[in-house]
């Protein structure tokens, strides 16, 4: 059997890209801090109720030895990681005069710093093996940064030049490694409640849907290796740009 890691696995997005890939015939093995344990295993548990195969890893993507026992107890107790996604967020608004050192810190730590870590220690493996996708989800401050977002696109560009280093390094050894910009509105309880319209732009394709960009990362990980995409932007046909 193998595994596709999904760093991040949310009840949205995260959560549609692991079903994706577990009916790819995948063992979708998710990833969210451990507070939020019950929620990732009942996010494994759907899985399993449609006769696929899921095990949730609930632990924090910024400390590295989790990473390390993470992915060495899939690799043991699963099978290889021929798919790795990395998908958290951290999305927040802050003045820069109001941006304390450790909101800055922290977003880094979960947008940058814990992609580092997933995708270093993917690659460790995937080399050995000559194979293998890592995604990293971006957003629309990874381009560009708005005002109030300091901390997050600092963050989310980072994790932008991450990917297309690793791209670079890791290409050349069949190991295809892709950014997906995420320009607009998901459909999210969070989004929701931010949008009074949000029933009527939802109705009207307005926001993305997560099965919509779930398909796309697994379309990316298919990809003959003549033709992979590094970089895909994904948003909404309504969404200025």
């Amino acid at each position: 059997m193998t595994a596709a890691l999904i760093v991040g696995a949310g009840d949205a997005t995260g959560g549609a890209i692991a079903k994706a890939f577990a009916r790819e015939g995948y063992t979708a093995c998710v990833n969210r801090r451990a507070r939020n344990a019950e929620q990732l295993e009942a996010l494994a548990q759907s899985i399993r109720d449609e006769g696929l195969a899921a095990r949730a890893y609930p632990g924090d993507a910024r400390v590295e030895d989790e990473v390390v026992a993470m992915v060495d107890s899939i690799e043991r107790d699963v099978g290889p990681i021929e798919v790795a996604v990395f998908n958290i967020g951290a999305n927040v608004n802050f003045s820069i005069l109001e941006t304390t050192a450790q909101v800055y810190r922290k977003v880094w730590e979960m947008a940058a710093f814990s992609g580092f870590l997933m995708g270093r220690e993917a690659a460790k493996r995937m080399v050995t093996r000559g194979k293998g996708t890592i995604i990293f989800t971006g957003a629309t401050a990874s381009l560009r940064g708005g005002s109030g977002y300091s901390a997050f696109s600092g963050a989310k560009g980072a994790l932008r030049m991450l990917a297309q280093s690793m791209a670079r390094e890791l290409g050349p050894q069949n190991i295809h490694v892709a950014h997906v910009v995420i320009d607009g509105g998901i459909d999210t309880a969070f989004i929701r409640g931010l949008r009074p319209d949000f029933d009527e732009a939802k109705a009207a394709d307005k926001v993305l849907s997560p099965d919509a960009i779930a398909a796309q990362y697994v379309a990316l990980h298919k990809q003959h290796r003549s033709a992979w995409t590094h970089e895909m932007d994904l948003r909404p046909w309504a969404e200025t740009f």
